[in-house]
């Protein structure tokens, strides 16, 4: 089984500004403000974070198979 990998780089639609995040792994991530612009994130519909949206790693639930970060 392949380690589940805890940093994600998040992009902004709005300006394209990219940071390394740390990810939870005991929450979903359901808004993050972008450093440069100031722009709130929102997972895209069907996402269950901001992570599965605009990170180029997937939230660790979802590596895992849980399905989503919100799930009980």
């Amino acid at each position: 089984m392949t380690a589940v990998v805890l940093q994600s780089m998040l992009t902004c639609p709005e300006c394209g500004h990219a940071t390394w995040e740390i990810m939870p792994t005991d929450a979903c991530q359901w808004f993050h403000e972008c450093g440069h612009c100031k722009a709130v994130l929102r997972p895209l519909p069907g996402d269950c974070c901001v992570f599965c949206s605009y990170g180029t790693v997937k939230c660790p639930p979802m590596q895992a198979g849980a399905g989503s970060c919100c799930a009980g």
